[in-house]
């Protein structure tokens, strides 16, 4: 009984500390956006990005720009922000709902790396009503379980691929390549990517 309380605190703790760790994450994407604005702003007089030698690239009709080791994209107004750009991220064939399924409605993560599932929340949770810990199995105390009924983003080793499943998206892939599947996710989400 003892062992079974400690693998419960053990996963309690982690939990802790992942959402510790993505907050602060979020923190410094944002802050790092925000920066990016204001000093844009205030040295140009109004904010011409184009003043700036700023490391930029196009992407199908798209325009990134590199800001303190982060890409960002500007779409209608709206702030995007991703670790790597569409060139540096594997292409994976596959058919994924777009950005207005997930509008005005709770989304559930299960992530395996806390930096692909802050990538995820940074740039999804301007559009959905919060985004919250889930599970589609047997969960630890606290923590809900949801079915694929709901919007459900689920990040895991595995094999390289990213597939739909009603509403449950699999990001998997290597440890070390779950951080690009989940910006790839995201370009194909918002139609940077076919």
């Amino acid at each position: 009984m003892r062992r079974l309380g400690s693998k419960y605190k053990e996963g309690k703790r982690k939990k802790r500390n992942q959402v510790i760790v993505g907050i602060i994450l979020i923190f410094v994407m944002f802050s790092s956006v925000l920066g990016f604005a204001f000093s844009n702003f205030s040295s140009s007089g109004g904010g011409d990005i184009n003043s700036h030698n700023f490391n930029s690239i196009n992407y199908n009709g798209f325009d990134f720009i590199e800001q303190e080791n982060f890409w960002i994209l500007n779409q209608d107004g709206i702030n995007f922000i991703f670790r790597y750009n569409p060139n540096q991220v594997p292409r994976i064939a596959s058919e994924i709902k777009d950005l207005e399924s997930y509008q005005g409605k709770i989304l559930y993560m299960s992530s395996e790396d806390v930096l692909a599932e802050s990538e995820i929340r940074t740039n999804l949770l301007q559009f959905t009503d919060g985004i919250e810990h889930a599970c589609l199995e047997e969960c630890g105390e606290g923590i809900q379980i949801k079915t694929c009924q709901d919007n459900f983003i689920v990040i895991r080793e595995g094999n390289r691929s990213i597939t739909q499943e009603d509403n449950c998206i699999f990001i998997e892939g290597e440890k070390e390549d779950l951080i690009k599947l989940a910006d790839e996710f995201l370009f194909k989400l918002i139609k940077v990517e076919n």
